[in-house]
């Protein structure tokens, strides 16, 4: 799932173009990007790895490769392996902070999966796993953490714990009959979409938060105003039409990422 990286990939060169006020170097951007997506395929193939046995009982999520058998457990395993091997060795290239942090993040990453087996929590872990990574852009340039990098982080852990909870309402009687724990299987389907509201405009507020503290300009505000307008669409699709939930998912939050470094990028630049 090579495609959930654009969740993450923005908000670390969020965080390093403004941690350098402008351009951080083509050294940082490779060491960035390989970051992010050895990251993301850890997690991700610790997810499958771990979840074949309710995948394999979800009809959304039966046909995967984790499960029909045209990617075995083994394979899986060395996947994880050299992508957590990678991720280190990067870390170790970037700077000493870098390379302290990298297990804890790691264990971090993997977490997600265990959470939702016993504590609805779980959507709070997944946003936590993705706020590292405006924290790991500033530690890769500063080789230190800023207390606007936290707002920052802060507001994407609620913008993906907010978007995960509406995905994960495809789901919602499944865990609830197969005992998986998420807030949807817990509150249902109304009180879900309106917990999912108020994280939305907790990431609205963490990033005004974000862009005072690091004294942005013009194009940052733009992006805030324009990432409160998207995500209120993300939430207009839901409530019309459950199986627009994709739609919201995928295509919504992907644009939300990609507009918001190019405001920053105009930012720094002008």
């Amino acid at each position: 799932m090579f495609k959930h990286s654009v969740f993450s990939l923005p908000f670390i060169f969020i965080a390093m173009l403004v941690a350098a006020d402008g351009w951080f170097g083509w050294r940082l951007l490779l060491l960035g990007a390989l970051a992010a997506v050895s990251a993301r395929n850890f997690a991700m193939g610790v997810n499958r790895y771990l979840d074949r046995d309710v995948d394999s009982l979800n009809p959304r999520t039966k046909g995967r490769p984790s499960v029909d058998g045209r990617v075995s457990g083994g394979q899986m395993l060395g996947f994880v392996l050299i992508n957590a091997l990678l991720f280190v060795a990067v870390a170790y290239a970037i700077n000493s902070l870098a390379f302290v942090l990298a297990v804890p993040i790691l264990l971090v990453l993997g977490a997600y999966t265990f959470f939702k087996r016993f504590s609805a929590a779980a959507h709070l872990i997944l946003g936590v796993s993705l706020g590292l990574a405006p924290i790991a852009g500033v530690v890769a340039v500063q080789n230190s953490v800023t207390l606007w990098s936290l707002y920052l982080a802060a507001g994407v852990m609620f913008w993906v714990a907010g978007f995960d909870l509406l995905y994960s309402l495809q789901d919602m009687a499944f865990d609830k009959k197969h005992g998986l724990h998420s807030i949807p299987s817990k509150f249902g389907a109304a009180k879900t979409m309106w917990i999912a509201r108020l994280f939305h405009g907790l990431t609205i507020f963490f990033w005004i938060l974000f862009t005072a503290t690091a004294a942005l300009g013009i194009w940052a505000w733009l992006a805030i105003a324009a990432s409160a307008a998207m995500l209120a669409y993300e939430h207009y699709l839901v409530r019309k039409d459950f199986t627009k939930i994709d739609k919201a998912f995928f295509t919504v939050n992907g644009y939300l990422g990609f507009m918001f470094i190019l405001c920053i990028i105009l930012d720094v630049a002008w």
